[in-house]
């Protein structure tokens, strides 16, 4: 082996090693951070969250451009002042988010029911479901707190909730979420185990697994269909699961209350999805979620690069 290999491959091994280092000081450094921010009383957490929106969007400018060209995009018909007001109020409910997510380290089970609850309409569905021994997909977007959504749903339901994830690079930071997401009972998929993993807990029980749509696919392999006014990629899995499985479709929300306060609204979206068209099902969930971002564009994550890629040409 050349002399320059051998010193590119000692640079490289060097460079991980030391890259794994930095990522793991990094967590032992805002763990105990982390923890004292997950124990403050609501009050003065929303003091920290109203300080945060000062830092993010007032000095550091955090990725308002991308937000307010998608605002602009999908609102041709808002002004220049009504979608900087939506811009504002999105990044407030961005901070409120962030801090909210590190309250499920300690919040207890009855104040976490208070502070998100269920829709009774919603819990008498998914009743329902269970006593006929009917396992479903449940499907959502990046819309209210999705993840006190899934703390209430463990507390309150009876199937066991399997939650599809991408796993993060940083594996400490990965592994705090783990625990954040599974406090209450839930299970987590990675992505890519998605299909054989569902195969196997249908044998298991009555159960819902969660999937959370509103994510970018890779254009070539995507449902495309026009969402908020401009050409969109939807991931193909919920389709294609669901059809495979014959499990019924909920469509799932969680709605915004007032501050720190949520509530989880269900449907049946799909009760037999073996039986729709190709392209029915995407169509279907997407447009759902439309009609709720309509209804209150504030608490969506329009901060995501939702429409970086374009449709692939047609041969």
């Amino acid at each position: 082996m050349p002399s320059s290999q051998i010193c590119a491959d000692i640079l490289l091994t060097f460079t991980v090693a030391n890259s794994q280092v930095l990522k793991a000081l990094a967590y032992y450094i805002a763990l105990p951070f982390i923890y004292l921010l997950s124990l403050l009383p609501f009050p003065v957490l929303y003091l920290f969250s109203d300080f945060v929106f000062f830092l993010l969007y007032t000095v550091i400018g955090y990725r308002k451009d991308v937000v307010l060209n998608n605002l602009r995009n999908s609102f041709p018909g808002k002004t220049e002042k009504e979608l900087l007001a939506i811009r504002e109020r999105f990044f407030r409910y961005l901070c409120d988010l962030f801090i909210e997510t590190f309250k499920t380290l300690t919040i207890s089970p009855a104040k976490m029911l208070r502070h998100c609850s269920f829709d009774p309409a919603a819990k008498q569905l998914f009743n329902s479901l269970a006593e006929k021994k009917q396992s479903v997909i449940m499907v959502m977007g990046h819309y209210g707190n999705w993840e006190w959504g899934g703390n209430t749903f463990a507390l309150e339901c009876l199937q066991q909730l399997y939650v599809i994830y991408h796993p993060l690079g940083n594996k400490h930071f990965d592994g705090l979420m783990y625990r954040m997401r599974t406090r209450f009972g839930n299970k987590l998929i990675p992505m890519k185990n998605t299909f054989r993993e569902m195969l196997s807990n249908k044998q298991a029980g009555v159960n819902a697994t969660a999937f959370i749509a509103d994510q970018t696919p890779m254009p070539e392999n995507a449902y495309w269909t026009t969402f908020l006014h401009q050409e969109t990629p939807v991931f193909w899995g919920t389709e294609i699961i669901s059809k495979k499985l014959d499990l019924p479709i909920v469509y799932v929300t969680i709605k915004r209350v007032k501050r720190g306060y949520y509530k989880l609204f269900a449907e049946l979206l799909v009760s037999e999805p073996s039986r729709t068209a190709t392209g029915e099902i995407s169509e279907l969930h997407t447009r759902r979620l439309e009609k709720d971002i309509l209804e209150d564009p504030t608490i969506w994550l329009w901060s995501h690069k939702r429409w970086k890629h374009k449709r692939p040409a047609t041969s």
